[in-house]
C-alpha cells in the first residue's frame, strides 16, 4: 500500500510516498525558514503564504521521485493538528481537495504523534531503524512548539503521560539563543557551541516537577538571562559556558523524567522524537543512562526528526488497515 502524505503544521511544506507505512519511497521538504530569521521566530502569515506556493511543487516532487503517479497511491495522509493554523489549513484544503478529485480515502493524522512514528520508518537498507514490534514503548517528543512523554501501547494507541506547562524545550533553546545573540533556530547552534564550552562553574536551575511527569523549562530559561544580565561584561564571560550549563541542564530533566517512566511503566523501549532529538547531548546521554538501566532507546535519522511527510504518511498506514 502506498500512501501520499502531507505536512505543513509550521514553517515546513512536505510530502512524501510511504509504502506499508515502512518504505520512504520519497520525502520532500520545502522550507521558509530564511524568511523568518530576521524576525528571531516564525511568522505565522509568512509561513503559509510560502506554503501556498510550495505545496503544489512539493506533491509533484514526491511523486517523481517515488517513481509513481497519483493512480499508484492507495490513500492520502495529511496533519491535521497541532500547528499553526493557517499552516495547517493549506494542507487540510489541497488533502480534500485532492481527495475528493481523486476518489482517495483521507486520513488525517495527529503532528505529535507522528513525530515518534519516524522511528519506524526505512530510508534506506543501510539505515537501521526501530523494528514495529518493539512495542510498548515510551515516547518522548521535543520540539519547538511540543515537550510531550508517551506511553504507546500501539500505533493507535497513545496515552499522554507529561507535557510541558510552560516553555516547550525547542523553544526554550530559541529564546537563549536570543539571549546569548546567537541567532534563529537556537538549537543547533547552541548544540554547537556548548561542544567548547564545557565547565563545572555554572549550574541552572531545573524544574522537577514531582509527582508528574510534566516537564517546565521556563525557570531555567529566566536563570540564564538574569545570569548573562549580570555578567555579561565581565572578563570571563563565556557564552559557549553558559549555552553547556543550559543544556545540561534541561537535557537532564529530559533524561530523568523519560527513564523514570519506563522504569514506573515497567517498559524496555524508548523513542524519541521531534527537532530537539537532533541535539547531540541528548542523544549521547540518553544512550548512556537508557543503556545502564536496560532500556534500548531509538532516535529517527536526522532528516526525520524535523518536521516531514513520511511520518504522517507512515503512521497513516496503520488507520487504513
Amino acid at each position: 500500500m502506498k500512501i501520499l502524505g502531507l505536512e505543513t503544521s509550521c514553517d515546513e511544506t512536505a510530502a512524501s510516498v510511504v509504502c506499508d507505512g515502512v518504505r520512504v519511497l520519497s520525502n520532500i521538504i520545502a522550507t521558509s525558514l530564511k524568511d523568518h530569521q530576521q524576525f528571531g521566530g516564525i511568522i505565522p502569515e509568512i509561513a503559509s503564504r510560502r506554503q501556498i506556493e510550495f505545496i503544489h511543487w512539493v506533491v509533484a516532487e514526491s511523486l517523481a521521485k517515488a517513481k509513481v503517479t497519483l493512480k499508484d497511491i492507495d490513500a492520502i495522509a495529511v496533519t491535521r493538528s497541532p500547528g499553526l493554523i493557517g499552516s495547517l489549513l493549506v494542507g487540510l484544503c489541497f488533502a480534500r481537495g485532492l481527495s475528493r478529485a481523486t476518489g482517495l480515502p483521507l486520513i488525517e493524522i495527529d503532528h505529535i504523534k507522528a513525530h515518534l512514528y519516524a522511528n519506524y520508518l526505512q530510508l534506506s537498507k543501510e539505515l537501521p531503524f526501530c523494528p514495529q514490534g518493539r512495542l510498548p514503548a515510551i515516547g518522548l517528543v521535543v520540539s519547538g512548539g511540543h515537550s510531550s512523554l508517551f506511553y504507546v501501547k500501539d500505533f493507535k494507541n497513545f496515552k499522554l503521560l507529561g507535557v510541558t506547562r510552560d516553555d516547550a524545550a525547542g523553544e526554550a533553546f530559541d529564546k537563549v539563543a536570543r539571549i546569548l545573540d546567537l541567532g534563529y533556530p537556537g538549537g543547533p547552534v547552541i548544540d554547537r557551541l556548548a561542544v567548547s564550552g564545557k565547565n563545572d562553574d555554572i549550574k541552572f536551575p531545573q524544574a522537577p516537577m514531582k509527582g508528574s511527569y510534566d516537564f517546565s523549562f521556563s525557570g531555567t530559561k529566566t536563570a540564564v538571562l538574569y545570569y548573562t544580565q549580570k555578567n555579561k561584561n565581565k572578563p570571563d564571560y563565556s557564552p559557549a559556558k553558559v549555552a553547556y550549563a543550559f543544556q545540561e541542564s534541561v537535557v537532564a530533566v529530559l533524561v530523568e523524567k523519560s527513564l523514570q517512566a519506563c522504569r514506573k511503566l515497567k517498559v524496555n523501549t524508548l523513542i524519541i522524537g521531534g527537532g530537539v532529538a537532533a541535539n547531540s547531548a541528548l542523544r549521547a546521554s540518553l544512550k548512556e543512562r537508557a543503556a545502564n538501566q536496560g532500556v534500548e532507546v531509538f532516535f529517527p535519522p536526522m532528516v526525520l526528526c524535523l518536521d516531514n511527510a513520511a511520518m504522517i504518511a507512515g503512521l497513516a498506514y496503520h488507520f487504513s488497515i
